[in-house]
C-alpha cells in the first residue's frame, strides 16, 4: 500500500476552470465598445480586436482612438474640473468608498474578465490584483478625507492624462485614478491595447454609481492615441510602461509645464545569500517569475545566488520547475498562464534565442504546451555573462538569469550592474546583512525575504532609467497635488561672455576683488593653463575675470563628485555640523561678502548676505530632521520610506541674488547628501566663487561642491546630457527649461525646472526643496508573525 506521501508525489491535479459564462455574456451583449467620455460610452468609429492570449478567440471590438476623441475627453475633464475639485474632500471620498464597494461587488467578474482579456492564471487576479484595486480605493478615499490637514497648502494638478500598461490592466488602473480623484482632480485614461476590457468594465461601474460625469474619462487605442494623450492639454502625463516610450514622452513634455510620473522598465535583481532560508527564496523566484509569466516590471530576473549555496539551490530551484503547471488561465490548477499577445510572445522567443546563441544555458520546465495561445515555457539561464542580452535587456517573459557572487560587496556590484532600478529582492536570515544590503541597492522598492509585494500604503517607484516620481501612499498623493507657485520675477541679464585668453596659471588663493575667478573643481581651485576667461563687471567697471568653463571642466567636476562617496553615507548630524561650521565661518566673513556684493552693484548687499547666513543656518537645522516613515502596510510586515539622495546633482543657478540664490538651490541639495556641481550667476559668479574659502575652512569634503563658472545654458546642457548626473535643478530662462529637460530624456534623470522668484521670501526655503534633493526607497521588512 503506497504511503501519504507517495501519494501525494505521484497524483496529479483534475481540471478546475473558474466559470467564465457571466463574463462572455457580457461581452456578447455589447460585442463593440465605444471610449467612455463625459459619463457616456460614444459610438465606435474605427475598431479592433481585444482578444484572448490563451485561445486567440476574439472576445471584443474595441474603438481605436484618434486626437479628437482624445481631445473631446480632455474637454469633459476640464468642464468637470472646476466642480470636482471644489467638493469638500469628505464629498469626494464617498465617491471613491462608492467605487471600493461596488468593486468588491464584482470581484469575482472582475478577476474572470482580467484573466480572460490578460492571460495571467485566475488565481493571481482573483487572489491579489482585484483585492487590491478595491484597497486602493479605499486607502485614498482615506487620503481625500483626510486632504486639507495632511497637504493644507496643496491643490489638485488639474486634467490628468493616464497611460498604462496590460500587465496589471486594473490594478495600474487604480494605482492612477484613485489618488487624482482623492486630490481633485479628473482623468484621461488610456489602457493598453492589449488589454482594454477591465477598463471598460469599470467606466460602467462609474456610469452605474452616477459617478459626476467628465471626472473619468477612458479613450482606447494603441500607441498613437498615448501619443495624442501626451501631447493634448492636460496638466500631467502618468505613464507606467517601457523606458523608451518613457524616454520619448520625457522629450515630447519638455517645457510644456506638464507634470510627469514615469514609471519605466527594470531588470530587478533577486539576491539570495548563503544563510537564507533556500525554499522560501525558491518559492520567491517562482512567485516573482514564473507565476505572473515574468510580465512584471519589478519581477526579480536576475537571480544572484551566493556561491556556497548554489549547487543546492539550483538543484532546487530544477524540482520546483518541475512542478509546473501551464496551462488555462482559468484553471484554478494553472501556474503560469499565457503571455499577452502573440507580438510579446515572438519577442521573448527572440531574446532567449539570443542569449543562447551568446554562450547562456537555458534550463526550461518539461512540460506540454496548449496547442493555441501565446505560451512559453517557464526556465532559467545559468552562464550568464554579463555582457550577455538576458542579462541586459528586459525579457518580460517567465525567464530569468541566475549567477553567483562570493561577497556581499560583490552581490550589490552585480545588482547594480543595471541601468535601470525599479526594486530588488534580498534573502537572508541575518537581518543585519540583509538591511546593509538593502541600504546599497539602488532600487526604489527593496523587499527582504520577499518579493512582488504592494500595498496602497507603500510607495512604488524606481532610480535611473526606472523612471522617477512614486505611485500609492504619501509620495503618489504628492504627484497629483500642486504647491502653490511662488511669483515669478524677472532675471537680471546676464553677464557678457567676451572670452580672453588668460596666458598661465592664477597664483593660488581666494578670488577677491580684482582677482581671477577659478573654476573650483574637487576641492581645488583650477584655471587651465592658456584657458579663457571673462570679465565680471560691476557698476564702476570691471571687478574681476571668471573662467569660462567647457565640457571638460564639467566632466571633471562630475568625477570629482563621484569620488565623494562618504558625504551621502554620513548621518544627518554629521553633515548638520558641518553646515553650522559653514554658516558660521560665513558669518564671521559678512563684511567682506557684502563689500564684493556692493561692487558689482548688487541691491542691498547687506540683506542679501544676511539672508544667505540665516539660510545657511536653516539648512543645518534640516539636515538631521528630514526623515522618512514607516508605513503599515501587509501583515507580518511594516514598509520603511526613506528618503535618499540622488547622488550627484547639477544645479544651474539665476542671475538674480548671486550669493542667495545659489546657497538657497546649493545648501538643499548638499543637506541630503548629494554631491553638486553648480553653475553660479552668469551676470556675478564671483559671488559664488568666493565662497571657496568658506568651503574649504568648513570641513566640507572635496568634490561636494563644484563650481563651473561661464555660459550657464551651455553648461546645464552637458550636465543635463551626462548619464552620471542623476538630478538636475535649472532656474533661468523658459527656453533653457525646456532645453534642459529635453536633453535628460537620455538617462530620464529626474528635472526640476523652477522659476526665478525672490529669494529673501519665504519661499526661497522650505521642504520642497528638501524633497526634491531626494528620492524614496521603500523597504518591506519582515515584522511579527
Amino acid at each position: 500500500m503506497p504511503t501519504v506521501t507517495e501519494i501525494l508525489e505521484t497524483m496529479d491535479y483534475g481540471p478546475a476552470p473558474e466559470a467564465s459564462g457571466e463574463v462572455m455574456g457580457w461581452l456578447k451583449s455589447r460585442k463593440t465598445f465605444g471610449h467612455y467620455v463625459g459619463g457616456e460610452f460614444t459610438k465606435p468609429g474605427k475598431t479592433f480586436d481585444a482578444s484572448n492570449p490563451a485561445t486567440g478567440e476574439r472576445l471584443a471590438k474595441v474603438a481605436q482612438g484618434s486626437a479628437k476623441d482624445v481631445a473631446g475627453a480632455v474637454k469633459a475633464a476640464r468642464s468637470a474640473l472646476p466642480a470636482w475639485s471644489k467638493l469638500p474632500g469628505h464629498e469626494r471620498a464617498k465617491w471613491l468608498y462608492a467605487i471600493a464597494r461596488h468593486i468588491q461587488k464584482r470581484d469575482r467578474f472582475l478577476s474572470v474578465l482580467d484573466t480572460l482579456d490578460n492571460g495571467k492564471p485566475i488565481r493571481e487576479s482573483r487572489d491579489i490584483d482585484v483585492p487590491l484595486v478595491a484597497r486602493h480605493f479605499y486607502h485614498h478615499a482615506g487620503w481625500a478625507e483626510m486632504l486639507d490637514d495632511e497637504f493644507p497648502s496643496a491643490k489638485p494638478v488639474g486634467v490628468c492624462g493616464q497611460i498604462i500598461p496590460w500587465n496589471f490592466p486594473l490594478l495600474m488602473l487604480a494605482w492612477k485614478i484613485a489618488p487624482a480623484l482623492a486630490a481633485g482632480n479628473t482623468v484621461v485614461l488610456k489602457p493598453a491595447e492589449y488589454t482594454p476590457l477591465t477598463a471598460l468594465a469599470f467606466a460602467e461601474i462609474c456610469a452605474e454609481i452616477g459617478l459626476p460625469k467628465g471626472v473619468i474619462n477612458i479613450v482606447t487605442g494603441d500607441g498613437e492615441t498615448g501619443a495624442a494623450l501626451v501631447a493634448a492639454e492636460v496638466d500631467k502625463i502618468a505613464f507606467t510602461g517601457s523606458t523608451e516610450v518613457g524616454r520619448a514622452i520625457r522629450t515630447a513634455t519638455a517645457g510644456t509645464g506638464k507634470k510627469l510620473t514615469l514609471e519605466l522598465g527594470g531588470k530587478s535583481p533577486f539576491v539570495v545569500f548563503a544563510d537564507a532560508d533556500v525554499d522560501g527564496a525558491v518559492e520567491g523566484v517562482v512567485d516573482a517569475i514564473w507565476f505572473n509569466q515574468g510580465q512584471v516590471c519589478c519581477a526579480g530576473s536576475r537571480i544572484l545566488v551566493q556561491e556556497g549555496i548554489v549547487q543546492t539551490f539550483t538543484k532546487r530551484l530544477h524540482a520546483r520547475l518541475s512542478k509546473l503547471r501551464v496551462g488555462d488561465p482559468l484553471d484554478k490548477c494553472t501556474d503560469v498562464g499565457s503571455l499577452v499577445d502573440p507580438v510579446q510572445l515572438a519577442r521573448v522567443r527572440e531574446l532567449v534565442a539570443k542569449g543562447e546563441e551568446q554562450g547562456a544555458v537555458l534550463h526550461q520546465a518539461e512540460c506540454r504546451l496548449p496547442s493555441k495561445g501565446s505560451f512559453f515555457a517557464p526556465g532559467f539561464f545559468t552562464n550568464v555573462h554579463p555582457a550577455n542580452i538576458v542579462s541586459e535587456v528586459e525579457i518580460f517573459g517567465p525567464v530569468a538569469t541566475l549567477t553567483t557572487f562570493r561577497t556581499p560587496d560583490e552581490a550589490v556590484e552585480l545588482a547594480n550592474n543595471t541601468r535601470y532600478g525599479l526594486a530588488a529582492s534580498v534573502w537572508s536570515e541575518n537581518i543585519n546583512l540583509a538591511l546593509d544590503v538593502a541600504s546599497k541597492v539602488k532600487a526604489g522598492v527593496v523587499w527582504v525575504n520577499a518579493t512582488n509585494l504592494f500595498d496602497a500604503a507603500a510607495g512604488f517607484g524606481g532610480y535611473r532609467e526606472s523612471g522617477f516620481g512614486r505611485e500609492g501612499g504619501r509620495e503618489g498623493m504628492r504627484e497629483y497635488l500642486a504647491d502653490p507657485s511662488p511669483r515669478a520675477k524677472p532675471e537680471p541679464e546676464p553677464g557678457r561672455l567676451d572670452a580672453a585668453p588668460v596666458p598661465g596659471t592664477p597664483g593660488k588663493g581666494v578670488a577677491t576683488i580684482d582677482r581671477t575667478a577659478k573654476i573650483y573643481v574637487g576641492g581645488a581651485q583650477k584655471r587651465p593653463d592658456g584657458g579663457y576667461s571673462y570679465a565680471v563687471m560691476g557698476k564702476a567697471g570691471q571687478i574681476g575675470l571668471a573662467g569660462l568653463g567647457n565640457r571638460k571642466d564639467v566632466r571633471n567636476a562630475v568625477e570629482a563628485a563621484h569620488k565623494a562617496t562618504g558625504w551621502g553615507q554620513a548621518t544627518g548630524h554629521n553633515r548638520a555640523q558641518v553646515l553650522y561650521y559653514l554658516a558660521e565661518n560665513l558669518s564671521a566673513r559678512e563684511a567682506e561678502f557684502t563689500a564684493r556684493l556692493r561692487s558689482a552693484g548688487v541691491p542691498k548687499p547687506a540683506a542679501e548676505v544676511a539672508a544667505s547666513i540665516r539660510r545657511a543656518f536653516y539648512y543645518a537645522a534640516q539636515a538631521d530632521k528630514f526623515d522618512g516613515a514607516v508605513h503599515s502596510t501587509k501583515s507580518a510586515h511594516v514598509t520603511l520610506a526613506m528618503p535618499e539622495p540622488f547622488g550627484v546633482m547639477g544645479i544651474a543657478c539665476p542671475n538674480d541674488a548671486p550669493l542667495l540664490s545659489f546657497v538657497s538651490l546649493v545648501l538643499p541639495a548638499i543637506a541630503m547628501g548629494n554631491r553638486v556641481v553648480a553653475i553660479p550667476a552668469q551676470s556675478m559668479p564671483l559671488a559664488a566663487t568666493d565662497l571657496y574659502q568658506v568651503l574649504d575652512t568648513s570641513d566640507v569634503p572635496g568634490g561636494v561642491v563644484n563650481i563651473v563658472t561661464g555660459a550657464r545654458d551651455e553648461l546645464a546642457k552637458t550636465l543635463a546630457q551626462h548619464d552620471d548626473v542623476a538630478a538636475m535643478w535649472y532656474c533661468g530662462s523658459e527656453a533653457g527649461a525646456k532645453m534642459v529637460e529635453e536633453e535628460s530624456a537620455g538617462n530620464l534623470k529626474a528635472t526640476w525646472t523652477l522659476p526665478n522668484r525672490d529669494w529673501h521670501a519665504a519661499d526661497g526655503q522650505g521642504r520642497g526643496f528638501l524633497l526634491k534633493a531626494t528620492q524614496v526607497k521603500n523597504i518591506w521588512v519582515p515584522y511579527g508573525e
